[in-house]
């Protein structure tokens, strides 16, 4: 007998309350296997810095170019 036919046959006999905990179980050590392979192909992807920026890009409101509109500082530190 399978370890897959042990466990159904297991949770069979459980209570539907003990079944309901043996699922969220499950569906625990699906979703950290899930998380892990995530983490194994972001790390082989080699994902840059902008691609995980990214849901964060125009989430602050600022005034044109920065970087060549200097009138942004006058007043600063007076």
């Amino acid at each position: 007998m399978s370890i897959e036919e042990l466990i159904i046959d297991k949770v069979r006999i459980l209570p539907p309350d003990k079944q309901q905990e043996a699922l969220d179980f499950v569906e625990f050590l699906l979703a950290k296997i899930q998380k892990q392979e995530l983490s194994i192909q972001e790390k082989k992807s080699g994902i840059s810095a902008l691609t995980l920026a990214q849901e964060y890009i125009v989430c602050v409101e600022a005034a044109g170019d920065l970087s060549t509109n200097k009138d942004y500082m006058d007043g600063y530190g007076s």
